[in-house]
């Protein structure tokens, strides 16, 4: 395995573009193997990629329910997304037979999180009607409902024993999943976003940071212990107003992000540090970044999809 150094996460080239959909692509997630790449887009399509072969698999259509937040689940061959037509009802869908397994209804307003437990079938989702709900794959009920203050996003750490609510852009809490109907355990207060929304959390492999991904200009990198923050990543565009996805290295020593410069931007997570742009000839916004868990393959999406690779070895 090549070790992920400045000089390599420089050299990053795209290997491979894909040019499948018409509009643009809003989630991407990689199968916890890191073999396939499961992408959903504003065209109403589900793409699944071979990251080994670098080939397209598979497309699947969500004409009448549309599709975002998709998530590839523990089983194969299947995956959750919630919907952009109809209702807010999330989805679990099997890609082999194009079937709904099963539906989760509750919401009342648009879905914005939804993140699964990297350990079982259970499943959270927030909505712009300031509810977190928590599922159990193998039912329709909801498990568990938060009612909260704002706007929501939602992850769980990677042992999957707590997940962090970052509630109206302002507040991170923390739930223990075996007790989160006695509160968050703690709440850790930050500065209130001016500008912008908060649009995305994310913990760390090692679950010592959080990343907070914005539909602004700015990134904040934060303690998961005591919600300190530690760094502002910004130099990136976002004049759109849209929810860029800033992602880590499997690693944790990198930060990875879109831009509407169609560039994606990297920076080093200990020192706060621009690394590099890497410069892909995306013709739109990139709002989808993801660099694959197992694989030294990195994935960025506007309406194109792309494969990047190193073209230099451990130096």
């Amino acid at each position: 395995m090549i070790k992920l150094v400045d000089p390599v996460v420089r050299s990053f080239k795209v290997a491979k573009v894909f040019r499948e959909n018409t509009d643009k692509i809003n989630s991407i997630d990689f199968s916890p193997s890191g073999e396939t790449l499961i992408s959903c887009s504003e065209d109403d399509q589900i793409v699944i990629y071979d990251c080994e072969k670098g080939t397209q698999m598979i497309t699947v259509n969500s004409k009448k329910y549309g599709v975002d937040l998709i998530h590839f689940t523990h089983a194969k061959n299947t995956a959750i997304h919630s919907s952009t037509k109809v209702d807010d009802t999330i989805r679990y869908l099997s890609l082999h037979d194009n079937k709904y397994i099963r539906y989760f209804p509750g919401h009342t307003k648009k879905v914005v999180t939804l993140c699964l437990s990297p350990v079982e079938d259970t499943f959270l989702s927030g909505s712009l009607d300031k509810t977190l709900r928590l599922w159990d794959l193998r039912s329709p009920n909801c498990q568990g409902l938060m009612h909260l203050s704002g706007r929501p996003v939602a992850a769980y750490d990677p042992e999957g024993l707590i997940f962090a609510a970052g509630v109206n852009s302002e507040s991170i809490k923390l739930y223990d999943l075996r007790s989160f109907d006695k509160g968050p355990f703690v709440t850790f207060k930050l500065n209130h976003e001016k500008e912008c929304d908060w649009t995305g959390l994310k913990f760390s492999r090692d679950g010592k940071t959080m990343l907070i991904s914005t539909n602004g200009s700015i990134i904040r990198l934060v303690d998961a212990y005591h919600g300190t923050p530690l760094q502002t990543f910004t130099g990136h565009l976002n004049n759109k107003g849209i929810p860029i996805e800033a992602s880590f290295s499997p690693d944790s020593q990198y930060i990875f992000s879109g831009s509407t410069d169609g560039r994606v931007h990297v920076w080093n997570a200990d020192t706060g540090y621009k690394v590099c742009v890497l410069n892909g000839d995306h013709p739109a916004p990139i709002q989808c970044v993801q660099f694959n868990p197992k694989y030294m393959l990195l994935a960025s999406a506007c309406t194109n999809m792309a494969f990047w690779l190193p073209t230099i070895d451990d130096v």
